[in-house]
């Protein structure tokens, strides 16, 4: 299968386990289709690249952290219970995104 049709695929996957919790407690559209959209894009980036000198792993946690910092740091200011929330599941999500990639390529 080709790396970028893979990386779309674990996209939607992990954008809808991300927003399955959020349609639940029936939140914002703005905001659940924010979350889908983070993860579908992390997803592309996760699969396609490699971290010299970090093991393959750890790579999709720390990028889908690190990616998740900006959207954290908006929130924050009116949302502070949120924050741990976000980041969890982006190290999870992030985590997972790169063992799928890892072993589905």
């Amino acid at each position: 299968m080709d790396k970028l049709l893979l990386s779309i695929i674990i996209g939607i996957a992990a954008g809808v386990i991300d927003i399955i919790p959020m349609i639940i407690q029936k939140l914002e559209k703005r905001a659940t289709i924010s979350a889908f959209l983070q993860y579908f894009f992390v997803s592309i980036i996760i699969v396609n690249i490699d971290l010299p000198h970090i093991a393959w792993w750890l790579q999709g946690g720390l990028i889908s952290f690190a990616l998740s910092l900006p959207v954290v740091f908006i929130i924050s200011k009116e949302d502070r219970k949120s924050v741990p929330i976000i980041l969890t599941m982006a190290v999870i999500l992030g985590t997972l995104i790169g063992i799928a990639g890892h072993f589905l390529k």
